[in-house]
């Protein structure tokens, strides 16, 4: 099952979409929005399912879907927390700047509560004040719990996640050391989060989906070429059970919680990037220092994953880097 969420108002329009992104349907007589639908998600799922099979059958015809039409999926939630899952990017920056990885990388999810007052649409674009900012994407996997309890496990845990989806977590790189410095996490340096125009369930993804990770490449392209597409299923040191356990350690987690993967990122980058600050990164390592530049205003940026016959599974992020 597929779900999107049209422009209109703050949370948007709840429509059910099309296997192949080509069309959709209201579904106002199920849930008005999403965040109502992940309210009441028991109830909801059976009856969203039906509208999908209908329009799926050709029992109802739906209209024609413009991505250009959607906000984000959830336009904006009571919790967003994003994880830095793969570890071993972690560790590449800070080999670049010569920096030992504490041990502790390893065993202890890293992760941050995020902006999540407003998320925006897959053609939204990237607005910042100055390119002197170090404007970088990051291309990353998520997924969206219904009600998750305290102290859950991360076997547990598996079983609260209801949606899938793809983002841009947008960093402005040049302002992050001195908000960490002052040992407080980010905020200033990490603007609106972009999503893909829709969320699945998990059987969308078939066997690319093991209940804990997404095995499949997330494609990011800058200007029209491809820095990067590593597998989202490999070198993710903590899956997406784990975070959840890591983020309800002390707290319940409301429906509509976004769980983000962080940068997908392969040891040796080998597969390319999803973040320039990655191949800057790299560069430093070989070069002594950074060639590749972070994005001016202008520049544009592309997000997708494909199933095993090439086709969109979330629909594509489609930005254009703007000054507010």
């Amino acid at each position: 099952m597929k779900l999107a969420s049209l422009k209109h108002g703050r949370d948007g329009k709840l429509v059910v979409v099309s296997k192949d992104l080509s069309r959709y349907v209201v579904a106002d007589m199920v849930a008005p929005t999403m965040q109502a639908a992940l309210d009441n998600w028991s109830d909801a799922e059976s009856k969203l399912k039906s509208l999908y099979d209908d329009l799926e059958s050709g029992a109802v015809s739906g209209k024609n879907f413009d991505p250009r039409e959607c906000d984000a999926p959830l336009p904006r939630s009571y919790h967003w927390v994003d994880g830095s899952a793969y570890v071993t990017h972690v560790e590449l920056v800070r080999k670049a700047r010569g920096a030992e990885l504490p041990p502790s990388f390893w065993t202890d999810p890293l992760v941050y509560m995020g902006a999540s007052d407003a998320f925006i649409g897959p053609h939204d674009d990237i607005r910042a004040g100055s390119e002197e900012w170090g404007i970088d994407l990051e291309a990353e996997v998520a997924v969206i719990t219904d009600d998750v309890p305290a102290g859950v496990t991360a076997d547990e845990a598996c079983g609260h996640i209801r949606l899938i989806s793809i983002l841009n977590d947008v960093s402005l790189r040049n302002l992050i050391p001195a908000e960490l410095s002052k040992q407080f996490g980010f905020y200033q340096s990490k603007p609106w989060t972009a999503f893909a125009p829709v969320f699945v369930t998990p059987d969308e993804l078939g066997d690319a989906w093991d209940g804990r990770k997404v095995h499949l490449p997330l494609h990011a392209v800058l200007n029209g070429k491809e820095i990067g597409a590593p597998n989202a299923g490999v070198d993710m040191t903590f899956d997406f059970c784990q975070l959840i356990e890591h983020a309800a350690k002390s707290r319940d987690l409301a429906p509509g919680t976004v769980v983000g993967s962080g940068t997908v990122s392969n040891k040796g980058s080998k597969d390319g990037s999803c973040c320039i600050a990655e191949i800057r990164c790299l560069e430093t390592i070989a070069d002594g220092k950074p060639s590749t530049p972070f994005m001016s205003f202008g520049d544009r940026v592309e997000i997708d994953m494909f199933d095993a016959d090439g086709n969109s599974i979330f629909g594509r992020i489609d930005q254009k880097v703007v000054k507010f």
